[in-house]
């Protein structure tokens, strides 16, 4: 018992009584001393007895406080060796000093004094010194793990009911995907009922096969398009295997002159059902918009892309480009004036699509300005055949020029992009709601949102393709001058590397359009002849080239040298014109500090898929990235990548 309790109940007072019963018997004496002494008496006897009985209690407090405290002892013991969660004490070495029995069942183990905690737990390796919690797997069972570093203790709770019912939760959430036959009109065109009616039969044999296969909900809506519904454990597995729909579908079809393909795509993890169909939609226009034959996933804020491995399908039919073409027209004469971008260090394939695009404004006597600050080698003797004419000179604009022209009924067009920030003033985009695309880049995962008009086909050869298809829908007598058709022409004959690659027969029926209306092809071969100081820097860049994955070039400038971007790009053309080579890198440090790659392939590889691993993006034969370090160390994240896309699904088509 506390001593201020003591002496509350045995302490001055009882002395202060005893003393008075004495000065009473003093007194009492000198009245009559034979009672005094009496008195005196009887005071030592009270005083004597007052002093046992103090001992006494004392004594026996002593003996019950030790008993109880025994007691208290003994019982939390019990009670801490019987907590429904572990206790372990640890000293500054993370040794165990002492654990309760919660421990020892755990861990099926008779005794952990003495082990280190980080060989009971490999979880904590990665725990930080502070505060906080870490979950660790023991066997099929999932614990917390809560520290207290100052006192050197560990807490561990059971979490694997709670551990497994948010995981069956997140298993079980709604996913949805639209399955669509791509390319399935250019397949059939040219067949009659029957062969329609057996090619169909078979795709839609081999996708209700994959859908039992992996115990997926199939629904037709149409002829050509399919709705999934699943959960998030099955859409992992779809993941898991590569979407091996879209290879199974395009084997059974590849004894047709163009193959079947199918785009797919998926969604889960929004809010509400609403919003996953728009998700699984907007999936669905994303591997539309990057050729086709692929799949694209988007979990959250997670978008994944599978398959894309062929190119896209060329359109047979004109009718979009018609449709297109006259939305675009009826744009042009709404609006009070346009302005053209392309993207940041233009081509020739930007600056051709540009002129045409203002040509077209021009038709309609319309005030139109093509944006551009600075004129890199790669357009600079375009630039110089194009200021010639002063007509056309003077509709060059700078960003801060353009900034004061814009306003609401302005109608933007960008060209040979469709990323908002690859174009050289993105501010320009939100002062107009009116913005038009083209473009014949796959779709990435960034894209002008805002835009009324959108026209993307990854099947073109390029923009100037797409453009001078426009041109001839968007006005029945339009003629282009010498100047403005060797623009468009030199724009599709870069982009194609002189009609070798990506060129289909609509490419060709722009072209004779082009050279119909005075395209002059010696002056592009003029505007394309290189530098001899140039190609020499090429050769030695060639000359540091390895082989990996056998047909795979990749070629590294020297550290410390600077190169522009356009050498990179011509290096990793020339590259791909090697034997056996059917895949090129090129990597090299920019005048900007930034190592860039260009990446070019013959159409056996998708160096799209490679670069965008990489922070960048292109199309299935021409791909492109920038990274910051050095150019060593982007040369070793390449390789990681490839060898990553080698055991996923293989290098090559």
């Amino acid at each position: 018992m506390p001593k201020f309790l003591i002496n509350r109940w045995h302490g001055m007072h009882h002395l202060w009584a005893f003393v008075l019963m004495i000065l009473l018997t003093v007194t009492l004496a000198f009245y009559e001393w034979k009672l005094g002494m009496l008195g005196l008496l009887l005071c030592g006897a009270v005083g004597f007895y007052s002093v046992m009985a103090e001992r006494a209690f004392r004594r026996d407090l002593k003996v019950y406080l030790g008993t109880l405290s025994y007691r208290v002892k003994k019982a939390g013991n019990e009670v801490i060796s019987d907590l429904p969660f572990g206790i372990i004490l640890y000293n500054e070495d993370k040794t165990v000093e002492w654990h309760n029995a919660f421990v020892t069942h755990m861990l099926e183990r008779e005794s952990v004094v003495g082990d280190s905690l980080e060989d009971l737990f490999p979880t904590l390796s990665q725990a930080k010194e502070r505060e906080g919690t870490v979950e660790a797997h023991v066997g099929n069972s999932v614990y917390e793990l809560q520290f207290r570093f100052d006192e050197r203790l560990l807490y561990i709770r059971d979490m694997t009911q709670r551990w497994q019912l948010a995981k069956r939760y997140e298993e079980e959430k709604l996913a949805l995907g639209i399955v669509m036959m791509d390319n399935l009109d250019e397949v059939t065109q040219g067949m009659d009922d029957q062969q329609r009616s057996t090619l169909l039969s078979k795709a839609t044999a081999e996708i209700t096969d994959w859908a039992n296969k992996f115990h997926v909900y199939l629904k037709r809506l149409t002829s050509d398009r399919y709705l999934v519904i699943t959960d998030m454990r099955t859409l992992k597995q779809l993941e898991l295997s590569r979407f091996v729909i879209l290879d199974e579908v395009r084997e059974i079809t590849a004894e047709n002159k163009i193959p079947m393909t199918l785009s797919i795509g998926f969604a889960a993890g929004a809010e509400s059902v609403v919003e996953l169909g728009h998700w699984a939609q907007i999936s669905l226009d994303y591997a539309l918009g990057r050729g086709g034959d692929q799949a694209a996933v988007k979990v959250g804020q997670r978008q994944s892309f599978y398959g894309g491995k062929s190119n896209a399908v060329e359109k047979r039919t004109r009718v979009r480009a018609r449709v297109v073409a006259h939305a675009l027209r009826d744009l042009i004469k709404d609006s009070d004036r346009v302005v053209i971008m392309g993207h940041k260090m233009p081509d020739m394939d930007a600056i051709g699509a540009s002129i045409g695009v203002l040509k077209a404004a021009m038709l309609f006597n319309k005030e139109a300005y093509i944006v551009l600050e600075g004129v890199n080698p790669s357009i600079q003797k375009m630039m110089e055949m194009l200021r010639e004419e002063e007509r056309i000179a003077k509709r060059f604009i700078t960003p801060e020029q353009a900034k004061e022209l814009i306003n609401g009924n302005t109608l933007i067009v960008v060209v040979d992009t469709h990323k908002a920030s690859m174009v050289k003033e993105p501010k320009l985009l939100t002062q107009t709601e009116k913005i038009v695309v083209v473009d014949h880049h796959r779709r990435g995962e960034e894209f002008i949102s805002n835009a009324i008009l959108v026209y993307m086909e990854p099947y073109a050869s390029s923009t100037c393709e797409l453009i001078t298809e426009l041109l001839q829908y968007i006005n029945d007598r339009v003629l282009l001058d010498v100047r403005e058709a060797t623009a468009l022409l030199a724009g599709i004959t870069v982009d194609t590397k002189s009609f070798s690659l990506r060129t289909g027969s609509r490419t060709f029926e722009a072209a004779s359009f082009l050279r119909r209306n005075g395209a002059d092809s010696t002056l592009i071969q003029r505007m394309l002849k290189e530098d001899l100081a140039e190609y020499i820097k090429k050769a030695e860049i060639i000359k540091q080239a390895e082989i990996v994955y056998e047909h795979i070039a990749i070629a590294m400038t020297e550290q410390g040298r600077q190169y522009s971007q356009l050498l990179i790009a011509q290096t990793a053309d020339t590259l791909l014109n090697m034997t056996d080579v059917l895949a090129s890198f090129v990597i090299g440090e920019r005048p900007d500090g930034l190592i860039g790659i260009s990446a070019r392939s013959l159409g056996h590889m998708n160096v799209q898929v490679v670069m965008e691993r990489m922070g960048g993006g292109g199309h299935l034969t021409n791909a492109a990235a920038q990274q910051e370090g050095t150019v060593v160390e982007v040369a070793q994240r390449l390789k990681q990548v490839l060898q990553e896309l080698d055991k996923e699904e293989g290098l090559f088509e």
